[in-house]
């Protein structure tokens, strides 16, 4: 066998173990991890540092950057997201229907785990220790490929939740870091249909639409972010000013923050007024339509096609002016990756229209698309946003990453 297969071999031995570990034993040993990420945090923050040195001289963005950097604050707040989901119930054995037919046979519809879970992932370190978190206290053993941008934090993760789980009576396996990042590796990973059971992809959209188009595993699409804030004429347009700021500027690296502002011609002039001096606090980008270029002038640059599809991860903003809420809708439903949609109206109608109609896995009125989180949501964490409508959608918490077990009770029946 291959590295990647031995590695997979070894991750699905693991992974029976800790199908049965109990819930016990995995809160022991997140809470482990978490005490050992704090503790070892200065041998990841200088792992962190030669990453962040070595992107910044190869020309990565400064949102880019921003996503790749580890801080001490942020890794207390991956520690703290480790011990919420160690707090959390345990889904594994959960029976969501029981009944007994009329021979007598008792049949129970019970959660397990998937089993081994393949997570290829861009730079996001902090994707590293969530992701691991989730697939153990799901009873799930993790493949983590995580790429070139981050190798050295990663490894730097893994090695101290790997001890971490030594200490805690479970097998280190559990958890793995794919050692190589070339695309043959993550193109082996896609089809190791032996030993994975789902692989997820958590990135850009190339990367996503790469995976899917490859894998031959089954693949779960996760974090596809053209995410939309439309403006309606009913608007509170101070509140809908900032929560476009707050939607495109608070970190537009992630998947959940805004790439596209549609605004309704009727209050176009009046919104730009307020939310031009936000955005331009960070010299955010702003490519318009024609309508938008003659409300905002020399500030906008014309869009071109691509524009309305595009997912920039950085402070660039498509502005275009709608001459109505269907307009919006239709827009958005068109362009959109169906992830996270926003409408800032004080009209309850629109806004029911709006949360009927836009099909995107989580729909706004008047709040911030940087909310579809798993912590956010009271899930702990998540192991990403799905855009797919089979199995999981939205922020995949631990639920998400069950599958069911009939259980069946007789007494002797034959049929």
């Amino acid at each position: 066998m291959t590295a990647l297969e031995l590695q997979g071999a070894a991750a699905r031995e693991a992974s029976r173990v800790l199908a049965t570990a109990g819930t016990d034993l995995k809160n022991r040993a997140l809470e482990a991890i978490a005490r050992t990420l704090t503790e070892g945090k200065d041998r990841w923050l200088e792992a962190n540092r030669e990453d962040v040195r070595l992107a910044e001289a190869a020309g990565m963005s400064r949102a880019m950057l921003d996503r790749l950097t580890l801080t001490e604050a942020r890794i207390d707040a991956i520690a703290d997201g480790i011990r919420s989901v160690a707090a959390l119930p345990d889904p594994i054995g959960k029976s969501d229907r029981t009944e007994r037919r009329p021979n007598g046979l008792i049949i129970s519809r019970r959660a397990v785990p998937l089993g081994v879970i393949a997570i290829i992932y861009e730079a996001r370190p902090n994707v590293t220790a969530d992701a691991a978190a989730l697939c153990l206290k799901s009873g799930n053993a993790c493949i983590l490929r995580g790429g070139k941008e981050a190798f050295r934090s990663n490894q730097a993760a893994v090695a101290l939740m790997r001890w971490a789980l030594t200490e805690s009576g479970l097998p280190e396996n559990c958890i793995s870091l794919v050692q190589d990042t070339s695309r043959e590796t993550a193109r082996e990973l896609m089809h190791m249909n032996r030993f994975v059971d789902v692989l997820i992809p958590r990135g850009g959209a190339g990367l996503i639409r790469a995976v899917t188009a490859e894998a031959s595993v089954p693949v779960i699409r996760t974090g596809e972010g053209v995410c939309h804030v439309y403006i309606d004429r009913d608007a509170d347009l101070d509140m809908g000013a900032r929560i476009l700021y707050n939607a495109k500027c608070s970190r537009p690296s992630v998947c959940n923050a805004a790439e596209c502002v549609l605004v309704h011609e009727d209050v176009a002039g009046a919104f730009w007024e307020k939310a031009l001096p936000l955005l331009d606090r960070e010299n955010t980008e702003l490519r318009c339509d024609a309508p938008s270029l003659a409300v905002l002038g020399d500030r906008g640059v014309p869009a071109e096609p691509e524009d309305w599809d595009a997912e920039y991860g950085d402070y660039i903003l498509a502005v275009r002016t709608v001459r109505s809420s269907d307009e919006a809708i239709a827009f958005i439903n068109a362009h959109g990756s169906g992830h996270s949609e926003c409408i800032v109206t004080n009209n309850y109608t629109e806004a029911q229209r709006f949360l009927d109609a836009v099909d995107a896995a989580a729909v706004y009125v008047n709040a911030s698309t940087r909310f579809t989180d798993g912590g956010e949501f009271g899930l702990g964490a998540e192991i990403g946003i799905s855009t797919q409508k089979l199995h999981a959608r939205g922020p995949m918490g631990l639920e998400e990453l069950t599958s069911r077990k009939y259980v069946v009770y007789g007494s002797g029946q034959i049929r």
